[in-house]
């Protein structure tokens, strides 16, 4: 690794943490040379393809993820720091299952499943991207499959992160 503002080749290392947005280590470094200070992200590298619904495979990226979440989530009581964590904790149940590959189906319900089990709003919006609903009476089934007095409990007991 080589310093951006001078291109120096010795670094130091002065700080290292838990980069939990994504899967990875934040290092603070600084050159020998020029002093200057700078933030470095090492991440995981997964190994983990995903087979589109048109056929492609794609690397795994815990940053589309968020993405997605971040969607269904915008005005529900579900922070930023929230989905991040989700996002981590679905990749860290995919990264468990030692898969090399998994189809959008596989992981749009793990994330269904947890978005059911968080925020009903979350839910269905998630839901109406990733199903494509057709029609209302598709929609009207998500709802109904969703129970209205466990969702008033699910948004009081939203994780803290």
């Amino acid at each position: 690794m080589k310093c951006p503002f001078c291109q120096h080749e010795e670094l130091k290392v002065i700080d290292s943490r838990e980069a939990i947005e994504c899967n990875g280590i934040r290092r603070r470094r600084e050159c020998l040379a020029c002093q200057n200070r700078f933030t470095t992200f090492e991440t995981i590298e997964l190994g983990i393809q995903v087979h589109k619904r048109d056929g492609r495979y794609e690397d795994f990226q815990q940053q589309k993820l968020v993405n997605g979440l971040e969607a269904a989530c915008r005005h529900t009581q579900i922070s930023r720091e929230q989905v991040v964590v989700l996002a981590a904790k679905i990749t860290g149940e995919i990264m468990q299952a030692q898969v090399r590959e998994i189809s959008t189906k596989e992981l749009g319900e793990i994330v269904m499943k947890h978005l059911q089990a968080l925020d009903a709003i979350a839910y269905i919006r998630f839901a109406c991207v990733y199903r494509r609903f057709k029609d209302i009476n598709e929609l009207k089934e998500a709802m109904e499959a969703i129970n209205p007095k466990d969702d008033q409990h699910r948004s009081a007991k939203a994780p803290k992160g």
